[in-house]
C-alpha cells in the first residue's frame, strides 16, 4: 500500500488577525495524525493569508498539492479540517471525485475528536454532508458582512476604506462636499452617455484628485457609479 502523503494547512489573513489556529499548530496535529495512521509525509504546504474561498487550483500551495497529486507522487491528502481546502461544495467534491478515481484519499485530521478518510465508503459519505455545511457557512458569512455593511451606510458609519465623498470623523462619515461634487458630475456624464474609459481619463485630464492619488481608472468610476453609498443626495 502506498503510504505517502502530503499535508496542507492553510490560515487566512482574518484568522492571523484573530490569532486562529497557527501555521505551526496544524502542522504539529497533522504530523501526529500522519505517525499515527503510519503515512509518510512527503510534503508540507503552507498556504498563508489565502482565503479559503478561492478554488483550490487558483491558490499558489493548492496548485503545488494538485501537481503532487497528479504527478502520483502521493497517495494521501491530510488536512485538518475541510475548511482547509475548500469552502465551496462543487470545488470540494469535484476534486474529491478526481482523487477518489485516482486512487488519493483524503484524510481530515480534526473532527471535534473524530477523524474522516475517505478511503472508506461511510467517509466519503460524511465528505458530502461536510461539503454542504461548508459551503452554507460561507454564505452565511457573506450574508452578514454584506447586512453589516448595508447598516453603516445607510447610517453614514465609517468603515474601511473611507469611501469617496466622504471623510472619516472618528467612527463617522462626514460628507466632503468637492468630492461629491464630482461623484455628481460622474453620474451626469454618464446619464449623456460617455464610457466609463472617457470619464476616467477627463477626470485625469482634469487632475482631480482620487480618495488615494493616482490616475483615475474606469473600474474606480463603475464603484462610484454602482455604490448606494451614493443614493441619498447625488444623483
Amino acid at each position: 500500500m502506498n503510504t505517502k502523503a502530503v499535508c496542507y494547512i492553510r490560515v487566512s489573513t482574518e484568522e492571523q488577525v484573530r490569532g486562529g489556529v497557527s501555521l505551526a499548530a496544524q502542522e504539529e496535529k497533522l504530523t501526529a495524525y500522519c505517525q499515527l495512521t503510519g503515512l509518510e509525509i512527503v510534503a508540507v504546504i503552507r498556504e498563508e493569508g489565502v482565503s479559503g474561498a478561492k478554488p483550490i487550483a487558483s491558490r499558489p500551495g493548492g496548485g503545488e498539492l494538485l501537481a503532487l497529486v497528479g504527478k502520483k507522487r502521493v497517495r494521501h491528502v491530510v488536512a485538518l479540517k475541510l475548511d482547509r481546502l475548500f469552502r465551496d461544495a462543487a470545488d470540494a467534491l469535484n476534486q474529491t471525485r478526481a482523487w477518489d478515481k485516482a486512487g488519493v484519499a483524503l484524510h481530515l485530521a480534526d473532527l471535534g475528536g473524530q477523524t474522516l478518510n475517505t478511503a472508506t465508503a461511510m467517509g466519503r459519505f460524511f465528505l458530502n454532508v461536510m461539503a454542504g455545511f461548508a459551503e452554507l457557512e460561507r454564505n452565511l458569512i457573506a450574508e452578514r458582512t454584506e447586512m453589516a455593511m448595508a447598516h453603516k451606510k445607510a447610517h453614514l458609519e465609517a468603515y474601511s476604506p473611507t469611501p469617496y465623498g466622504f471623510d472619516r470623523d472618528g467612527n463617522d462619515l462626514k460628507a466632503n462636499s468637492q468630492e461629491l461634487e464630482t461623484v455628481a458630475q460622474i453620474r451626469a456624464w454618464r446619464e449623456e452617455g460617455w464610457t466609463l474609459r472617457e470619464i476616467a481619463g477627463e477626470l485625469t485630464r482634469q487632475e482631480v484628485p482620487t480618495k488615494r492619488g493616482g490616475a483615475w481608472a474606469p473600474a474606480t468610476v463603475k464603484y462610484l457609479l454602482e455604490n448606494n453609498l451614493y443614493a441619498g443626495g447625488v444623483q
